[in-house]
């Protein structure tokens, strides 16, 4: 059976148009660094690729075989196979054609379509999907070995830590349950709750300045049990818990993390000596970038990353105005449930928006954060990736918990008193806490905006993948025609064409797919 390494495919272009000829450009260069190439024609064309062998001699030589423990009987030249896809991608993505393109630049170009490994049917594989992707291995351990040996390192090291993440969880979740019986079983034990219920003759300010009328303390009798059933005193141990509870988990992780890392022998493995040693393979009459700090480029990367947290913080502010002005608009309604309830479902509509608000900035906080790394130009994947990473957190930390902060900390404090309220542009009363407490204003809050992403967030996670493969699957038609590079010759069969086509079908991964899991945990 014939090995490929990696599948490039091309929409049918016509003769001598621009696209075909930079396609051939680009398959001229693979072919000079020695590549293998075949090409077999359906509704698009594909191209496999195969590097030469002694492009994977170099790379043992230059590296002294750090992944000799990972040798099998599908990598004759003694390098697993995730290594070698990773080298092939890597100089795919690195060839440059006589018009200074690479292969990035000609699927902007819509030159290629796309670029993928192939799945082989091996005992891995098989064994993975029948053990380890079912929902009846749930409880089963992780084989994190053939995990790794499929995946590769990175992946493996990430169904490592959830894993780990998910077994400790196990105790936070326990400790949470019992805060939440003991808050059920204080239900109505609670002094405070107690003498709110019992103030009948309390008269309370109206919560807005038209239509609302005074009211009795006792009204927010059940408030106030609800707001001590999630806010009692076991809830200060709870806090105290999972302070603890992360940092034993942090050490823990480092502990089991290194287990991991001495079992795979990675220790002293350096991503930017790889990259430098790949860059040698690809072009020998590579120099490497010598580093080169610029305290201008840093100033303005700084300046933007802080125009953009600002920006963050304004839409946090811009959800305060809505549930001010939205409150005051309800308090007016006519319906007397709408008016009665102004409060809480202002609350409500401004932790749907609020979550809206999550799903679009996430998307652009992503742009944004490429653009100021290529801005900083970093010189090599690895410093890009931590730089990445440091601008993305930090941009996430912001969108997520910029309106959560408010409530929690300056919600009903910066509002003023009756006779002297804080109002927004001279009208609007700043919002006030409900009756019983920021507490049930905050629990709202995160309750909604946690259902929707548990609900939303996870089918859309799940149904788009699975409408994209079904129409990929619907819109091929297949013809029974292969040729290699150079000559055609007509076929009943290739035994690869339906191997490629059924990878074809499949969903893309990017080198942010991974870190997308990452962040959603």
């Amino acid at each position: 059976e014939e090995k490929w390494d990696f599948v490039l495919v091309s929409d049918i272009h016509e003769m001598g148009s621009e696209k075909e000829t930079k396609r051939k450009k680009f398959l001229d260069e693979l072919s000079k660094k020695g590549f293998t190439i075949k090409k077999i024609e359906d509704t698009k064309l594909f191209y496999g690729v195969r590097a030469p062998q002694q492009v994977f001699w170099k790379y043992q030589c230059l590296l002294g075989k750090p992944d000799k423990k990972l040798q099998n009987e599908n990598s004759p030249q003694g390098i697993p196979v995730t290594t070698r896809i990773r080298i092939v991608h890597f100089m795919l993505h690195n060839t440059v054609t006589p018009d200074s393109e690479k292969l990035v630049d000609l699927m902007k170009k819509k030159v290629f379509e796309a670029a993928f490994p192939l799945h082989e049917k091996e005992t891995v594989r098989e064994f993975l999907k029948e053990k380890w992707a079912r929902w009846r291995g749930l409880f089963n351990e992780q084989p994190i070995e053939k995990i790794r040996c499929y995946f590769g390192e990175k992946v493996a090291l990430y169904f490592a830590w959830l894993g780990w993440y998910t077994c400790l969880l196990g105790f936070a979740a326990l400790a949470g349950v019992l805060t939440f019986v003991a808050g059920i079983t204080l239900f109505s034990s609670s002094q405070v709750s107690r003498e709110i219920c019992e103030a009948n003759t309390t008269v309370m300010c109206p919560l807005c300045d038209e239509k609302c009328p005074y009211w009795v303390l006792s009204d927010t009798c059940t408030y106030a049990k609800v707001t001590h059933m999630i806010d009692n005193e076991a809830t200060v141990l709870f806090a105290i818990f999972m302070a603890l509870w992360a940092t034993v988990f942090l050490e823990l992780w480092k502990r089991q993390r290194a287990t991991v890392v001495t079992d795979w022998d990675l220790y002293g493995w350096d991503e930017e000596e790889e990259e430098l040693a790949m860059e040698l393979i690809n072009n020998l009459q590579h120099e490497p970038r010598k580093y080169q700090h610029s305290y201008f480029r840093s100033t303005i990367v700084l300046l933007l990353v802080l125009l953009m947290i600002l920006v963050l913080i304004g839409i946090a502010h811009a959800l305060v105005i809505y549930r001010v002005i939205s409150r005051a608009l309800f308090a007016q309604s006519s319906l007397a449930l709408l008016r009665e309830q102004a409060d809480t479902v202002a609350v409500t509509t401004g932790a749907v928006l609020h979550y809206i608000t999550i799903v679009i900035m996430t998307k652009i906080n992503r742009r944004v954060a490429q653009f100021l790394c290529n801005l900083e130009k970093p010189r090599t994947f690895s410093q890009r990736e931590n730089s990445f990473t440091m601008k993305i957190f930090t941009f996430q930390f912001f969108t997520n918990f910029s309106s959560l902060i408010y409530i929690a900390f300056f919600l009903g404090r910066i509002n003023g008193r009756p006779g002297h309220y804080v109002r927004i542009a001279g009208r609007w009363r700043l919002e006030e806490c409900h009756p019983s407490g920021c507490i049930t204003d905050l629990f709202i809050q995160m309750a909604i905006i946690m259902l929707l992403k548990q609900t939303i967030s996870n089918v859309m996670e799940y149904l788009i993948p699975w409408v994209s493969h079904k129409l990929r699957k619907k819109r091929r038609r297949p013809r029974k025609r292969s040729v290699f590079l150079g000559e055609e010759e007509e076929e009943a069969e290739d035994p690869c064409r339906r191997q490629w086509l059924r990878n074809y079908e499949l969903n893309e991964v990017n080198v942010f797919s991974l870190f997308n899991e990452f962040l959603e945990m």
